[in-house]
C-alpha cells in the first residue's frame, strides 16, 4: 500500500472526499435559505488544509434568473435585487474553473483560463465560510469580489452590485462591514503573494479520465449529514 493510498484513506475517514469524487458546490440567495446556485464539481484535493474542485466546461448547473425568465445581468441595477427570482438549469460555458477554499475563510479563489490554458485571472469570491455536508458544500455569495491578474495587479469587482444589494436591504450595514473587511484581508494575501497565488495552481490540469459530473434531480435537497 502506497503512502498516497494511506493518506487518502485517512482523509476519507476524517470526513474528506477522495480525488475524482463528485460533490455539489451550492449558494443560497442573499437573505434567504433557498439555494439559487448549484454546480456539480469534481474533487481535486480535500484535506484539513484546503478543498480544491474542478468545474468542467459543459457541466449542467443551476443559476438564478428573474421570475419572468429574463437574465439578471440585463436588469437595471436599481431593480436587479428587488425583483423576485427563480432558478433555471443551464450549462457552464467557456473553459473550466478550478476552485480553491480553505476551511473557515470567508472567500474562495477561482482560476480562469483562456483557450490553450493561458491563465486569464484569479477571482477571489467573497462568501460565507462554507458548511460541509455529505454531498458537498453550502455558502452564501457576498456579491463583492476581487480580480487578480498574472502581473499581480488586482481590482475590486461588482462594487455597483454590492451597493445595489445593500440598498435593496439584502445586505445589512454590519454584514457589509464584515464583507469589506474580508475583502481587504484577501487583498493582503494578494499583496504578499500568499496562498494560493504562490503555489503554482495555474499549472494544474484536470485528469483526462474524469467524466463531466451530472446535476442530480434533488440538487436542492436539505443537507443529509454534516462533515466536521
Amino acid at each position: 500500500m502506497t503512502a498516497e493510498t494511506v493518506r487518502a484513506q485517512g482523509d476519507q475517514a476524517a470526513g474528506h472526499w477522495a480525488p475524482g469524487e463528485t460533490v455539489l458546490w451550492r449558494y443560497r440567495g442573499n437573505a434567504t435559505e433557498r439555494f439559487h446556485l448549484c454546480r456539480p464539481v469534481t474533487v481535486v484535493r480535500d484535506d484539513a488544509e484546503m478543498l480544491a474542485v474542478w468545474l468542467a466546461a459543459g457541466t449542467e448547473c443551476i443559476r438564478p434568473v428573474l421570475h419572468d425568465g429574463s437574465e439578471i445581468a440585463r436588469e437595471p441595477l436599481a431593480t436587479r435585487f428587488r425583483k423576485p427570482r427563480d432558478v433555471r438549469r443551464s450549462t457552464w460555458f467557456g473553459t473550466g474553473v478550478l476552485k480553491l477554499a480553505r476551511p473557515g475563510d470567508p472567500w474562495s479563489v477561482w482560476l480562469f483560463w483562456d483557450r490553450g490554458w493561458r491563465l486569464r485571472n484569479w477571482y477571489v469570491n467573497l462568501e460565507e465560510p462554507r458548511v460541509r455536508w455529505a454531498g458537498g458544500i453550502d455558502s452564501e455569495d457576498h456579491v463583492l469580489d476581487v480580480a487578480v491578474y498574472p502581473d499581480r495587479s488586482w481590482e475590486w469587482k461588482d462594487e455597483d452590485e454590492f451597493a445595489a444589494a445593500r440598498e435593496a436591504g439584502l445586505i445589512g450595514d454590519q454584514q457589509a462591514e464584515r464583507i469589506r473587511a474580508a475583502g481587504l484581508s484577501a487583498v493582503r494575501e494578494v499583496q504578499a503573494w500568499g496562498w494560493p497565488f504562490r503555489d503554482g495552481w495555474e499549472h494544474w490540469r484536470p485528469n483526462p479520465s474524469w467524466a463531466t459530473p451530472a446535476l442530480p434531480d434533488d440538487w436542492d435537497r436539505a443537507p443529509d449529514a454534516r462533515f466536521s
